[in-house]
């Protein structure tokens, strides 16, 4: 009977650990935060019980904070929350957009999720969530270097192994280098998730929100993170001239 017990816990681990490495970064850390809550409040309430008050109420408010319910809104123990992302400098639902001749991308702030929209060709105003890895692999053939950049990124995020699976990759990278083309205020803008006129503090606060999402060390995308560093230099050079 131990052996059957061990036997079953190495194969729930060993899948646990495939689930962990394959799984979309941005869905991995909300459950991670959802989970971290919930065993919090648990603790909260164990703790409550048996008297112990003084240790049950900060463990209950740090574990609401981790599930986005902040009691205390922004005050106080609210604020714990914000180191996992539900509380913050930044308001709720603001997205950074990134565009290319043939895609526009979102990043959402508080989430890390990459959502694409296709803007030319038979698909366009269509989602990428619409279409499965074979056939978002075929579209490079026919995008720009820069819209192959990305939808590489988006690829990154939704199908994490898919850079090993997918035939043909070599031709896919072929892509993988943007353009050189001068980026626009605006469009630092929008790619920084700023409103015209933020300063320089704003701009660096954006800048390193983002790249906590973006950073290649963090499984996130190299041309995206460069995009987000143009932005920064394009706003920060406006603002000194």
């Amino acid at each position: 009977m131990t052996l059957i017990v061990g036997v079953v816990a190495v194969f729930v681990l060993y899948m646990l650990l495939q689930m962990v490495r394959t799984a979309n970064p941005a869905v991995l850390a909300r459950a991670i935060k959802v989970a971290g809550g919930i065993v919090t409040l648990a603790a909260a309430l164990f703790t409550g019980v048996k008297g112990q008050l003084a240790v049950a109420i900060p463990l209950g408010l740090f574990g609401a904070g981790l599930l986005g319910w902040a009691p205390m809104g922004n005050a106080g123990f609210g604020r714990l929350g914000g180191v996992f992302g539900s509380a913050g400098r930044r308001s709720p639902g603001q997205t950074s957009q990134v565009r290319s001749s043939a895609l526009e991308m979102t990043l959402d702030h508080e989430s890390g999720a990459i959502n694409g929209r296709i803007l030319t060709g038979a698909h366009a105003g269509r989602s990428l969530d619409a279409f499965d890895l074979s056939e978002l692999a075929a579209m490079m053939a026919g995008f720009d270097a820069e819209s192959c950049a990305l939808l590489e990124s988006y690829l990154d995020r939704r199908f994490p192994a898919w850079r090993q699976n997918a035939q043909g990759d070599a031709a896919g990278r072929r892509g993988s280098q943007p353009s050189g083309s001068k980026m626009t205020t605006e469009e630092a803008y929008e790619i920084l998730g700023l409103k015209p006129g933020a300063g320089p503090d704003d701009i660096g606060r954006a800048h390193r929100a983002l790249m906590k999402k973006l950073h290649p060390d963090q499984g996130g995308s190299t041309y995206l993170a460069a995009r987000v560093n143009a932005a920064k230099d394009t706003l920060l050079r406006t603002h000194r001239s």
